[in-house]
């Protein structure tokens, strides 16, 4: 098997001297004092664990504090805390689309979503990555019958960090009257007045019919969250979801820790341009030492490489240097196309970005 593209877990290490750019604590919330005495005080308060489903007992105080929580900082109706991402996207999009509906998906879309709309009977097409003119031709095309029309796609992508244009979804949303469902998991905590993501930013957070976000990145904690405008959505979901109904729900330290991870973020706006003005800087820094990288101010560096065994080669001499990046390659990118994938954190030290700079200098001069 091709060794640029077999994987393998392995322990993670935090061991001191180890610059880690491979995670997604966007926020450094992962280690922040006041999520851990969240976390330790629910434990003292609720126990360990939730030990039911939420359909049982498992759906707690904790868990309906989050909720709420979530649904006031959106201005959503309702919403459904989910264990994972995963999940969510996976239950959404499986159930929702019905036999006969069309889904008209980016074609960069995160796994999860194809994987769900795969197990629905409707019908998948991809227009080009965050290509307005093929969305709209494909609406065109598709929107002259009665059948519900649906548009995935997610704010910022999870491999290379760009993003579509929101405002433009918007008004092509209120030319065809599709269905709008946005994935914000990267966006939360970094973008927005209050940190809930890219569609409070651009100010479309109405037009969204179905949002996801997600509290395991810079949120610092697990889970998810979907919302959306009509409670018989979330109503559905929750009756009819194995997702959310056959599995024991997420820990009460975790949701302590969403909660206050959320209370923190809607305070942080100076940490946010912090964490954009530091992505804008090292994507220039890296284009001046000759780096393909993909233009952006999300948490999220895309260097553009092109063959696994290269991007692999790569990752293992930094690592050997001390420092972390993920080596991203096939099934989860196009053959062709794997790169380094740089995770940012927006209290990063200007002596950390140097030694990534200085590491990566020396391993390409070396490479020539």
């Amino acid at each position: 098997m091709d060794s640029g593209i077999f994987r393998r877990l392995r322990t993670s290490d935090p061991a001191k001297g180890i610059l880690n750019l491979a995670s997604n604590d966007y926020l450094g919330f992962s280690s922040d004092p006041r999520l851990q005495k969240a976390g330790q005080d629910a434990i003292s308060k609720f126990g360990c664990s939730s030990s039911a489903s939420p359909l049982v007992t498992g759906f707690g105080e904790a868990h309906r504090d989050l909720l709420a929580l979530i649904e006031s900082w959106y201005g959503f109706e309702t919403g459904i805390v989910w264990n994972t991402g995963y999940g969510a996207n996976q239950a959404m999009l499986g159930l929702l689309p019905k036999s006969g509906d069309l889904v008209l998906a980016d074609r960069l879309i995160h796994n999860s979503m194809i994987s769900g709309v795969l197990a629905s009977d409707a019908r998948l097409l991809r227009y080009r990555h965050c290509d307005l003119e093929h969305l709209e031709a494909l609406l065109k095309k598709y929107a002259i019958d009665d059948r519900v029309l649906f548009v995935v796609t997610e704010s910022v992508f999870s491999m290379d960090g760009d993003f579509p244009d929101l405002k433009g979804i918007a008004n092509l949303k209120k030319k065809y009257g599709f269905f709008w469902i946005l994935d914000e998991a990267h966006a939360v905590g970094w973008y927005g007045k209050e940190g809930s993501g890219l569609a409070e930013e651009y100010g479309v957070l109405d037009q969204v019919d179905a949002l996801v976000g997600t509290l395991g990145k810079a949120l610092g904690s697990m889970g998810a969250y979907t919302l959306f405008h009509e409670k018989a959505i979330s109503d559905y979901l929750a009756n009819f979801a194995g997702e959310f109904i056959y599995s024991t729900y997420l820990p009460p330290a975790c949701v302590a820790i969403a909660t206050e991870a959320i209370r923190c973020v809607r305070k942080s706006s100076s940490l946010r341009k912090t964490g954009r003005d530091l992505s804008t800087r090292v994507r220039m820094q890296l284009e001046q030492i000759g780096l393909n990288v993909v233009l952006s101010d999300s948490a999220i560096v895309s260097i553009q490489i092109g063959e696994a065994d290269r991007v692999v080669n790569l990752a293992k001499e930094l690592e050997s240097r001390g420092i972390l990046v993920g080596a991203i390659r096939p099934p989860t990118v196009p053959e062709g196309t794997s790169r380094l994938r740089i995770s940012l954190k927006a209290d990063l030290a200007e002596s950390s970005t140097n030694r990534l700079l200085e590491a990566l200098e020396e391993i390409l001069i070396d490479l020539k």
